[in-house]
């Protein structure tokens, strides 16, 4: 078992975006954080399984080229939506 509030493993992100893989389906739950943020009750639910349970707080260390850390969570969730990158992770 991973410690609370961190990362999924790669193995782990795989099962985890098996559903959404369909970038419908990702595009849909970005619209939802879109609309109602990310205190919406489904967004955090997605937002906990991805960290083991707990929505770490910020800031979050990223090794994307150019931005080397986000405020928080839902900051980094956010640009994922934004940039169409779905299944990225920090």
């Amino acid at each position: 078992a991973q410690q609370p509030g961190t990362p999924l493993s790669d193995e782990e992100y795989r099962q985890f975006f098996r559903y959404l893989r369909i970038a419908h389906r990702a595009s849909t739950a970005c619209a939802i954080r879109k609309l109602y943020g990310c205190q919406n009750p489904i967004i955090q639910r997605l937002d906990e399984y991805e960290n083991h349970g707990v929505i770490p707080d910020g800031p979050i260390c990223s090794s994307l080229p150019g931005v080397p850390f986000f405020l928080d969570f839902c900051t980094f969730a956010s640009y994922r939506c934004t940039r169409r990158k779905y299944f990225i992770k920090v």
